[in-house]
């Protein structure tokens, strides 16, 4: 492929820590219908950016992770997806640097991207109402919230089905 991969979008997603990652990544795989699960759990900043911006969202994502620490986040609650559920990512500091991300695609976000930045990790989606109202119960009823560790910021071409990597930039710890 070429370095635009054919004309594929750009997701820019947070990366989270392995144990943090593995905790959602099981969730997901046990509850997201497996025909639909072709991702693993993530936490997306921007959801689509074109491919002819690949080199300066790799320089951005450099500047916001180089000699910096990871952003402080904590798992907020639950959200009721209605047909799904999800965990709410509390951060002010991964939203602020998602806000100059934003600020710096302006021009190019959709409008999915321009919209209030609703920070999540879908752990089951495209199910039954009554069976993701049963998760969330389940989930709710040990729920506490709790610090999530966030390693670093990663892009990924979208081709429809799985992500293929672009760019991974880890947080100095």
């Amino acid at each position: 492929m070429s370095t635009d991969e054919a004309g594929a979008p750009i997701i820019v997603s947070a990366l989270f820590a392995p144990a943090d990652f593995a905790y959602f990544d099981g969730l997901r795989r046990a509850h997201f219908p497996p025909e639909r699960n072709v991702i693993p759990a993530h936490l997306t900043l921007l959801h689509h950016l074109p491919p002819g911006v690949a080199r300066e969202v790799k320089q951005r994502l450099v500047a916001e992770t180089q000699r910096t620490p990871p952003p402080r986040a904590r798992l907020g609650g639950l959200l009721n997806l209605g047909r799904g559920v999800a965990f709410r990512i509390e951060s002010t500091e991964l939203e602020a640097i998602r806000a100059r991300l934003a600020e710096a695609f302006a021009p190019l976000l959709t409008p999915q991207d321009r919209v209030g930045w609703r920070p999540h990790v879908t752990v089951q989606n495209k199910v039954a109402p009554a069976e993701a109202r049963a998760l969330l119960d389940t989930l709710a009823a040990d729920f506490a919230p709790r610090p999530v560790a966030i390693a670093g910021l990663a892009s990924w071409w979208y081709r429809g089905g799985p992500w293929a990597p672009l760019s991974r930039h880890m947080f100095t710890p």
